[in-house]
């Protein structure tokens, strides 16, 4: 019996992120049981770029609920990712947690290739904006086996199982979970699949998704993206992940080499402008 795991972005109860995780579940033709998990409901605190996590028990220090999740996520045997646009771009709970993503490192054998989809939810089609980006970082982030992520459409609670055209795309999620990802249709980056890039001038680009650099070519008709390894990338192989884990970890010493100048960098800027502090506004 596998495990399914199934992220909900969105603070509605009910609503279509919700609905959409469940009829994927539904369809689904291997045995599982699925659990769930709101983001909402847990406290996710930003990130202090401490480093503590990288360190010692290799757990992040703030008190909060991210430990919690990326348990659930190592227990996994498989992830349904969904997120509600919000003013073209994925709600922001999955940039909270991916913001804490060196936590995760410490998870890295559990994490590793854990079959994923990702499906983001739009009230009007075409104004999706960055959304399956979205997914596809917080996927790529935990170090997922990203099987699918796409759109599907729908304003009202409830609203994406009633469109035709939704239904045979989470037939396709379903569909796509336990099995080898089909090969891109469109134009993708070679390296990590990503479909979103950056357009830097004389045919110069940047894949938005491992944000490797390299060259567009559109001369049989067709656009060929040729796109380079940087020497430093995230998430491409297991290997990738851990030794930018090492690159942070050399840090600490290098600090410690240099931090007589930071330190004198630094206090030259310590009293420049006012801080606007928390308080109570005039109308409270």
């Amino acid at each position: 019996m596998k495990k399914i795991l199934g992220i909900v972005s969105s603070p509605r109860k009910l609503g279509n992120c919700e609905l959409v995780i469940k009829e994927i579940s539904r369809q689904i033709d291997v045995p599982h049981e699925l659990s769930l998990l709101r983001l909402s409901d847990f406290s996710i605190l930003p990130c202090k770029g401490c480093y503590t996590c990288l360190f010692k028990q290799q757990r992040c220090p703030l008190k909060d609920d991210l430990n919690t999740i990326i348990d659930a996520l190592v227990e996994a045997d498989a992830v349904i990712l969904s997120a509600p646009t919000y003013l073209l771009d994925a709600n922001a709970m999955l940039k909270v947690v991916i913001d804490r993503g060196l936590a995760f490192y410490a998870a890295a054998d559990g994490l590793w290739g854990t079959p994923a989809i990702g499906v983001g939810v739009a009230g009007i089609e075409g104004k999706e904006g960055a959304t399956v980006l979205g997914l596809q970082r917080f996927l790529s982030m935990f170090m997922a086996d990203k099987k699918m992520c796409t759109m599907v459409y729908g304003a009202l609670p409830g609203e994406v199982l009633l469109n035709e055209k939704n239904k045979a795309v989470i037939g396709d999620l379903a569909a796509a979970l336990f099995r080898t990802a089909p090969e891109p249709k469109e134009p993708c980056c070679p390296l990590c699949g990503g479909d979103t890039f950056r357009f830097l001038g004389d045919n110069r680009v940047r894949c938005m998704l491992c944000s490797n650099a390299g060259t567009v070519d559109g001369a049989t008709g067709t656009l060929v993206f040729h796109i380079e390894k940087s020497g430093h990338d995230l998430f491409l192989t297991d290997r990738d992940a851990l030794s930018h884990r090492d690159w942070l970890r050399e840090m600490k010493a290098r600090f410690k080499e240099i931090k007589g100048d930071i330190a004198a960098i630094t206090s030259e800027y310590k009293d420049d402008g006012t801080w606007i502090r928390p308080g109570k506004s005039d109308d409270a």
